[in-house]
Parts: C-alpha cells; sequence; structure tokens
C-alpha cells in the first residue's frame, strides 16, 4: 500500500520551566498508509520515544525492515510520531550549552566545541516534568484528531513513554482507544504527587556515548543471534541524524544530549484508577526476556527506581489488558531480530485488540513469533 511521508510543526505554548509561555513547534513525523476508498474509517496511531532514543531512530529507522512506523503504515494505519521537547527534533532549550551538563560529563566534549573549558552550568535545573511532558502529549494528540478527523488515537510507547501515555490515557480514555507499551518503565510504589517547587534543582540534561550504548546493549544479549552484527553503528548514526548539535560535539561519533525530567503520578494506584486502563482503554505490555531495564533486580531501596512489568498487569484494574514476553530480546527489541514479530504483534493487536485470540492473559512469544500461554 502507498505510503505518504510528512513531517509536521506543530504548534505549542510551552509549559516546560525553562521557556514557559514561548510558542514552540513540536516536531511529529507522519507516514500515512490509509487507503483512498478508507479515509472516513482512518485509524490513527501515535509513537512516542523513551528516555534517550529520538523517536526517528526508534521507530522509523531506515535500514532494511526495521522501520516499525513503515510497517505500520503500509498495514493501513496512519502512524504519527514525535519528539518531545529536550528530545530529538523539537527544540530543546537549554541544552545547546555544552555547560548544562555535570563537570564530569563536560570533559567528554574537549576538544570539542572547540576551546570548551569544564564550568559551572547557566541553568542548574532538571528539564522536564510529567505536567509539561502530558500537555505536549495532548498537543499533538489534539493536532491529529483534528487533522485525521478522529475521536481517538491507538498509543504505541518505548520505554519512559509510559510515564506519559499511561497516566495520560488514564485522564483522556475519550482521546485513546488502546495502549500498546513496550518495554513499560513502571514503578508501582512511586510518589503520586508533584514537587513542592518547579523546576526541581539539577541539570537540564545528561551525555549519551557510542561505546556507553553498546556497552549497555551488549549487556542485555542473551542469543547469540540477538542483535544483527553493525547494528550498534546503525542505531547511533541515526541518532545522531536526530541531534544536529550533539552530533558535533565530543568524540568524533558525537554525544547523544539526553533530557533530565521530573516524574510522578505513574504508579500501582494510577494503572488502577476508575479501571480505565484494561477497560475502555484495551492494553498490552510486551517486555524482553533480557530487559535488564524493566524489572529490577534484586528489587531496589529506592521505590523510585524499582521498576516491574507484571506489577503493572497486575495494578491494571480492567480485563482488558495482556502482557507478552519475547524470547530472545532486550530493551533494545526495535533494533534486534525480534523486531518483524513485534511489527506483527502491533498490526494484530491494533486490528484485534487480542493476542492469540485473548484480551486477557499472559504469554510468551518465541524467536518465530509463535505465541503461547505462559507456564
Amino acid at each position: 500500500m502507498p505510503v505518504t511521508l510528512t513531517d509536521h510543526a506543530v504548534p505549542h505554548v510551552s509549559t516546560v520551566p525553562a521557556n514557559v509561555g514561548e510558542h514552540v513547534e513540536l516536531f511529529v513525523r507522519e507516514r500515512d498508509g490509509t487507503s483512498l476508498g478508507h479515509l472516513e474509517e482512518r485509524q490513527a496511531v501515535l509513537m512516542l520515544h523513551g528516555r534517550s532514543v529520538p523517536v526517528l531512530a526508534g521507530f522509523d529507522l531506515q535500514y532494511k525492515s526495521y522501520s516499525w512506523a513503515e510497517a505500520l503504515a503500509k498495514a493501513g494505519y496512519d502512524v504519527f510520531m514525535m519528539d518531545l521537547q529536550g528530545h530529538g527534533l523539537s527544540p530543546r532549550p537549554k541544552m545547546d550549552d555544552p555547560y548544562n551538563t555535570s563537570l564530569a560529563e563536560q570533559k567528554l566534549l574537549i576538544p570539542r566545541p572547540p576551546g570548551h573549558i569544564p564550568g559551572t552550568a547557566s541553568y542548574a535545573f532538571q528539564l522536564n516534568n510529567s505536567n509539561s511532558d502530558q500537555d505536549e502529549l495532548n498537543t499533538v494528540v489534539e493536532y491529529i484528531r483534528r487533522e485525521c478527523k478522529v475521536k481517538k488515537v491507538a498509543f504505541i510507547g518505548w520505554s519512559a513513554a509510559a510515564f506519559s501515555m499511561g497516566p495520560y490515557a488514564v485522564k483522556h480514555p475519550d482521546k485513546v482507544s488502546s495502549l500498546f507499551l513496550l518495554a513499560p518503565i513502571f514503578p508501582p510504589k512511586a510518589t503520586a504527587n508533584p514537587p513542592a517547587t518547579l523546576p526541581v534543582p539539577g541539570l537540564p540534561m545528561f551525555l549519551g556515548t557510542r561505546p556507553g550504548l553498546e556497552t549497555g546493549w551488549n549487556a542485555e544479549l542473551g542469543c547469540l543471534d540477538q542483535r544483527e552484527p553493525g547494528m550498534v553503528e546503525v542505531a547511533w548514526a541515526a541518532m545522531m541524524e536526530s541531534d544536529p548539535v550533539g552530533r558535533k560535539w565530543g568524540p568524533p561519533e558525537g554525544i547523544n544530549r539526553i533530557r533530565n525530567f521530573v516524574r510522578w503520578g505513574w504508579n500501582e494506584t494510577t494503572a488502577a484508577q476508575g479501571g480505565v486502563l484494561g477497560g475502555s482503554v484495551p492494553v498490552l505490555m510486551v517486555y524482553g526476556e533480557q530487559d535488564r531495564q524493566v524489572n529490577t533486580s534484586p528489587p531496589s531501596s529506592n521505590q523510585e527506581l524499582n521498576f516491574s512489568v507484571p506489577a503493572l498487569y497486575n495494578a491494571v484494574a480492567g480485563s482488558h489488558k495482556l502482557m507478552v514476553k519475547l524470547a530472545c530480546a532486550g530493551h533494545s527489541v526495535p533494533w534486534e531480530m525480534q523486531h518483524k514479530n513485534v511489527h506483527n504483534l502491533s498490526k494484530h493487536w491494533l486490528k484485534q485488540l487480542k493476542v492469540d485470540g485473548k484480551t486477557q492473559g499472559v504469554f510468551d512469544m518465541n524467536t518465530n513469533g509463535d505465541i503461547s500461554p505462559a507456564p
């Protein structure tokens, strides 16, 4: 099916403390596979990135069959991908200043930018927060609803996207048709309350490197063919494409600028609130068996950093909820050999809102894409 590509600059009045009140433009890419004969039946999907990977590198990787968004568009969906502020091709307030990270990380920048000498931050606060992220998510949802003339949007989120998409779906079930969470970060006992004052002291960003990406990824490789050769370089190059400033910093291969954000309101109480999740908003949770980020082991004494996907499944109060564990997959599964099976699973979910014909249950998926009830 023919797919059209459009990049949107979605107008938004910022609620990020660093540029509050400013009129900004949020980056949104659309891949539309809606058939001309089915415009009135258009199905809109919104994909949201996690903490450290820009949305295009994560969901629209133009390498072989790795573009998840393109796979969905070819299946007939109108797919949108957004970068929150501080991320990818959306505005990054205070992040162009190399002093706005730690002194230790500033040492990575020498000699790029030329002449940089580590020093104190010009903006000593964390950048985004749960309110500003959900405000931006809402702006894009409303944009999609208006442009596509749809009442509801299907959500697909990777990793830390759960912090925004989960609470948003609970608050706005009239706007969200379903929730597909890949490797969702969920701290069941995390705080429900915002800080007493915003912004919170700290730094607006930290820095990631290509060796750091490879080291973390290697720690989750449990199968010989889990990752195709050369994928670290492919993924890193795509990340740098979405960071025009960071790719000129630090080592020859560039630096990934990662926003710091303050979060609250995503916990077992939120997930159960009103029976929305698993009720009017069906939920599918998918994670890799090798993923060391989504299930904290041993449990952390810091409840803000104690994560569990099964705890999210148990917390969802509605009955329309499913959880699938992927064999031979880690946190970076969109770039791993299981990616096609994830694409197919999401297409089936968007069409049927079922897994293996069921609307509730816990399942395993092998590397062939076969699904079976978990033992």
